[in-house]
């Protein structure tokens, strides 16, 4: 017989698992879906989850051979720590002033004079005047550099906001998926051995004189080895299960990349609710005329 895995059945509620994180990266694994569903949520991580990021920058001197719209350009890429829960978007904030208040606004300032030689300005020098926590994911970005004696003395403010609006507010770096690889393995294999030194991924191997498949979530999909068999047809085949979608997600630091997963699911059901609850009343109202 061959070998050949078992597709998921789609229509199964959608099952998470395989979870791991490792520093700012998460990978799991999402069964039982449809393609649509896998894209959602990772459209949703991208664009949906509110960050905190500089938006406006009021420069007091600035001595350094840039422009001051190009460092307030690089201000508002530095990913900055966000207190999950903590502030409000400035549309969904009562306070009303453009500038914005505690609840919506966080404030930082940076100081810098440089000594007797040039000094490279970098994202530790931002300290925050309200919040402690909200600084920097990195201290060791830099910002510009400054000429002997030369000074740079500015005030930032940051707010939430979203990755649709601008990539400064996406919490993540990278959030793919692929889809389950199926590896098919021939009965009229001879174990030759080919697919398995050509692998790129060392997918496979050979355990007593049989090709086996050792990682098979490492398989990228390429089927090279399809290529490389020198049977005709080839001993070995490549898909995949469009129901199962393997997830690799890597935050920017600004908030835990479980964090970003789970509100990420919270705002995909709660705009499911809200659309399923306009189907109905739209519904009621066509049965009503």
């Amino acid at each position: 017989m061959s070998l050949c895995p078992h597709r998921a059945y789609p229509g199964l509620p959608p099952l998470l698992e395989n979870v791991k994180i490792e520093g700012n990266v998460l990978t799991f694994s999402l069964s039982g879906i449809i393609p649509a569903l896998a894209n959602s949520l990772r459209r949703t991580m991208l664009a949906e989850v509110p960050t905190l990021a500089i938006h406006e920058v009021m420069f007091f001197e600035n001595d350094s051979p840039m422009h001051d719209e190009i460092i307030a350009h690089r201000l508002g890429l530095i990913p900055l720590i966000t207190p999950m829960g903590r502030y409000v978007p400035k549309d969904e904030c009562n306070c009303g002033s453009e500038l914005g208040c505690p609840k919506c606004r966080v404030s930082l300032y940076l100081d810098v004079t440089a000594s007797d030689y040039p000094r490279v300005v970098y994202s530790g020098d931002l300290r925050s005047r309200d919040d402690p926590e909200v600084r920097p994911v990195s201290n060791s970005i830099p910002i510009t550099k400054l000429p002997p004696h030369g000074k740079l003395r500015l005030e930032a403010y940051a707010r939430l906001g979203y990755g649709r609006e601008h990539a400064k507010w996406q919490p993540v770096g990278t959030a793919i998926y692929k889809f389950q690889p199926i590896i098919c393995i021939k009965e009229h294999c001879n174990a030759c051995g080919e697919c398995v030194k050509n692998c790129p991924k060392s997918v496979l191997g050979i355990s007593n004189n049989h090709l086996e498949i050792i990682d098979l979530e490492a398989c990228s999909l390429c089927k090279f080895c399809m290529e490389i068999c020198p049977l005709d047809p080839p001993a070995i085949s490549i898909s995949h299960d469009r129901s199962k979608a393997l997830f690799t997600v890597e935050s920017t630091g600004s908030l835990p990349p479980k964090e970003i997963l789970v509100e990420a699911i919270r705002i995909l059901k709660e705009k499911s609710s809200k659309l399923l609850e306009e189907i109905e009343v739209s519904t009621n109202e066509k049965k009503g005329e």
